[in-house]
């Protein structure tokens, strides 16, 4: 088994599709586990660390080492999400008959790459090593009470998602929580060592990337409607029908903007160079336009995406909102820093 860099590269970036056993037993550790737990979406939980170290480093609150192990233990919390995920909808029996899922990127079990013991063992591996890094970051805040129950909540959205709260139309909301405003305050905390002051403005800078991943979210419940529905799974599209689903998740992509300006021009909080989030108006606006009208029935000519079709639209949007809002954010953290009285709040 050769260690495949380049793969490691491909999987963080993009859905990677593999049919063959053959050439899945030949992955490396890494490659195998950044497949399998759809790591070019889970990355925006590495975004949402940055963006929790950049507040607390802007508020004299940033260490490193702390930081980089409660963002690589989340990063593995969000993998070990995923695999449990498959793991539940395959013992279910969501995944079969060609089911949405298996459609975009690799599903172990359902291609038999993996028994369901092995897929269990690699959930357990994650978990634990999720867990150790929640270990040490109670530990470092001093067992803060938000801290601690900042955690126990992500726990219970980690083991609950799948079943029931999916099935209950509340998966949509509990991704915007733990990716938005819960992840920010909770690691901005663990770096102030349990210091609340800022805790609410800080939530509140969480909202606008935590909005842009749920809407990633909801339109891939939007393309799987029909499936879910067959198959029993009420998520909120489910619940509210196409159409109301698609003006909702058009709702979220505008609320993001609207919260960015009130933190810049009300509180303060945010300085007016987070208006570089603008620059992705253009795929906004194309997503916008994509929610306006009905999912077409089947792939346009030369779509390479299918069957995923607003979530791509969407994850495109974010690709660029979440680059734009970090960089934003960097020279937010800067000017507080080095030009002391700048935008004061």
């Amino acid at each position: 088994m050769k260690i495949n860099f380049s793969m490691w590269k491909k999987a963080s970036w993009t859905l990677v599709k593999i049919e063959d056993k053959e050439e899945w037993d030949q992955l490396d550790v890494i490659s195998k586990w950044l497949i399998a737990t759809r790591s070019a979406v889970t990355t925006v939980t590495i975004y949402t660390c940055i963006i929790a170290g950049l507040l607390a480093w802007r508020d004299g609150y940033f260490a490193f080492l702390p930081w980089l192990i409660v963002t690589l233990g989340l990063f593995i919390a969000h993998g070990a999400n995923n695999l449990l995920n498959d793991y539940t909808d395959f013992v279910r029996g969501v995944d079969e008959d060609n089911y949405f899922r298996t459609q975009y990127g690799v599903h172990p079990l359902v291609q038999g790459f993996w028994t369901k013991r092995q897929q269990l063992t690699w959930f357990a591996v994650s978990g634990i090593l999720a867990l150790l890094s929640g270990i040490y970051a109670l530990i470092y805040s001093e067992f803060s009470p938000l801290v601690i129950g900042m955690f126990a909540f992500g726990a219970l959205v980690l083991l609950l998602y799948t079943w029931p709260l999916k099935y209950m139309g509340l998966g949509e909301l509990s991704i915007f929580l733990i990716w938005g405003p819960i992840m920010v305050s909770s690691v901005y905390v663990v770096l102030a060592t349990g210091w609340t002051g800022n805790v609410w403005n800080v939530a509140l800078v969480g909202v606008p990337f935590g909005l842009s991943v749920v809407s990633i979210n909801i339109g891939k419940h939007i393309d799987k409607l029909n499936d879910d529905k067959r198959k029993g799974v009420r998520t909120m599209p489910v619940i509210v029908g196409e159409k109301a689903a698609r003006y909702i998740n058009m709702a979220v992509l505008v609320l993001i903007y609207v919260v960015i300006l009130y933190l810049i021009f009300g509180p303060h909080y945010l300085t007016p160079v987070m208006l570089i989030v603008f620059l992705a108006g253009k795929r906004l606006l194309l997503a916008l336009k994509m929610l306006s009208n009905p999912r077409p029935a089947e792939a346009p000519e030369n779509y390479p995406g299918w069957p995923t079709w607003f979530s791509a639209f969407n994850f495109y949007h974010n690709r660029m909102f979440g680059g734009l809002f970090i960089l934003g954010l960097v020279v937010d953290t800067l000017l507080r820093i080095f030009l002391s009285g700048f935008w004061p709040a």
